[in-house]
């Protein structure tokens, strides 16, 4: 290899040789966003590379990424376009067991370096090939780009960073959470920190609750080999959700660097703990048979692949605290789940009342409320004004914008940040096991049935007595005004 020829493409990395060259999230999320990347211009002299068992080919692969670059080109630049002909034209496909001790190593000492290892594999696959590596085996320029879950209980976190890291610094592991785009985490550190309006009141001592949703339409969609031993608490709220609620409630960094970026973000998950016990704080169910998207949709239990007795939960709510002087005593509530009524992806800040309401305004004053809405990015402020007609009556309105979106598709952001060596966007080992932290007493005391598992209709706002299930517009969209007498 040539570990010095990265100099000349523009990027940290030479090749990018994706493990799992066959899979789904290669072919769905993977290429595409790669593509658009390239495209866009900003990954000269990338090289990529496939591999995978036995049943795919270099056929296979080369038609794969032909496709895929050929419908990048119809938006792409001049110099993107070419990028996009040199990768098509120079791609290429190996066959190999990652599990195989030597294969990989040898795998990469054949590819142009600095190489980025991107793991599009089951986790258990993923971790195996690692564990199979020697200290040494890889060039010290070798990135490792995790997907999640990283492990699966904070026990197993530790023990997949502490094989990680015998293989190549820190810096170098990508734990990557296509959630968080660049687009949307510097659109809430831009909200947050740039506006003087926000940035006091971003405390306890303003902020009544905090509620971050996920609620998709989208059921189980023929995923349930992954999804079925996941759920809906580690699959969205261990990992996504955490990390938007640590964005939310971090302390402003010095820089935009990744040493104080992560630093802030680890130390408020830090603080962050289940409100109480998990029965009284935690609640989960599964959807039964409905219709989804004007699709019919078989009780999840009935679908193809899943196992019943596991409970796998398909809605999660968690209340959670952060102990520390900022944010003590808020609760923040965490909600995801599949098979819902309306897609809601939102960020909910709900502020205090005010101290006082002067005598003589009519009707109830409702609680000041910014939305931050997640894919598209939205922003929305819902505030009570004098309304039209009697001056004394509160009417409730809705300011609402619409927030900077990138250019490149979720796994182009998240590919930029890899091929560019920054791991400003990347979770943290020390971060990834606080995360399970978090949840594993979650996880252990529904394991214990300490928890009911309650059922909603697929399509349904979610269990009729739940108080989180969405009855309003989302994502920025404005409510229309209504008068309070």
């Amino acid at each position: 290899m040539n570990p010095d020829s990265s100099s000349q493409t523009g990027t940290h990395v030479t090749t990018l040789l994706i493990l799992g060259a066959s899979g789904d999230l290669t072919g769905r999320l993977l290429l595409p966003g790669l593509a658009r990347l390239v495209g866009s211009g900003r990954a000269r002299g990338l090289k990529l590379a496939g591999a995978g068992g036995p049943g795919y080919s270099q056929e296979k692969w080369q038609q794969r990424v032909n496709e895929v670059c050929a419908a990048a080109k119809k938006q792409a630049t001049a110099p993107g376009g070419t990028e996009l002909d040199k990768i098509a034209a120079d791609t290429r496909f190996a066959e190999l067991d990652v599990t195989k001790p030597g294969e990989l190593a040898a795998l990469v000492d054949s590819l142009e370096g600095p190489v980025a290892l991107y793991f599009a594999l089951p986790p258990a696959v993923s971790q195996k090939a690692c564990e199979v590596l020697e200290p040494g085996e890889l060039p010290e320029s070798t990135l490792l780009v995790m997907e999640k879950p990283f492990g699966s209980n904070q026990k197993s976190a530790q023990e997949l960073n502490r094989t990680l890291i015998r293989l190549v610094p820190e810096e170098n592991i990508h734990r990557v959470d296509h959630f968080l785009g660049k687009g949307t985490v510097f659109n809430i550190l831009g909200l947050r920190f740039a506006n003087r309006l926000l940035e006091p009141l971003f405390t306890g001592e303003h902020v009544e609750k905090m509620e971050i949703f996920y609620d998709e339409e989208l059921a189980l969609e023929g995923r349930a080999g992954y999804y079925d031993g996941a759920g809906a608490l580690r699959d969205m709220i261990q990992s996504h959700l955490l990390q938007i609620l640590g964005l939310l409630t971090m302390n402003a960094p010095a820089t935009l660097k990744e040493r104080d970026v992560r630093d802030h973000l680890g130390s408020v998950l830090r603080a962050t703990a289940l409100a109480g016990n998990p029965a009284q704080n935690t609640r989960r169910a599964r959807y039964t048979a409905g219709t989804s998207k004007g699709r019919p949709v078989p009780d999840y239990a009935s679908e193809e692949g899943v196992e019943p007795a596991l409970k796998t939960e398909t809605l999660a709510e968690v209340t959670l605290n952060i102990n520390n002087s900022r944010w003590a005593g808020v609760p923040f509530i965490l909600r995801a789940g599949k098979a819902l009524g309306t897609a809601r992806k939102e960020a909910i800040i709900t502020f205090r009342p005010v101290s006082h309401l002067p005598t003589g305004f009519k009707g109830t004053d409702e609680p000041t409320k910014l939305r931050i809405g997640f894919g598209p990015d939205t922003l929305s402020l819902d505030l009570d004004v004098n309304g039209p007609g009697d001056l004394y009556t509160l009417d409730r309105v809705t300011l609402a914008a619409e927030l900077n979106s990138p250019d490149l598709l979720p796994y182009g952001e998240v590919l930029l940040g890899v091929l560019s060596g920054d791991p400003t966007l990347s979770v943290r080992g020390d971060t990834a096991e606080e995360c399970w932290r978090i949840v594993d007493p979650i996880l252990t005391a529904w394991a214990d049935d300490a928890v009911p598992l309650a059922e909603y209709a697929a399509g349904g706002n979610g269990p009729a007595d739940w108080d989180t299930n969405c009855t309003k517009p989302v994502n920025g969209t404005p409510a229309k005004a209504k008068a309070r007498h």
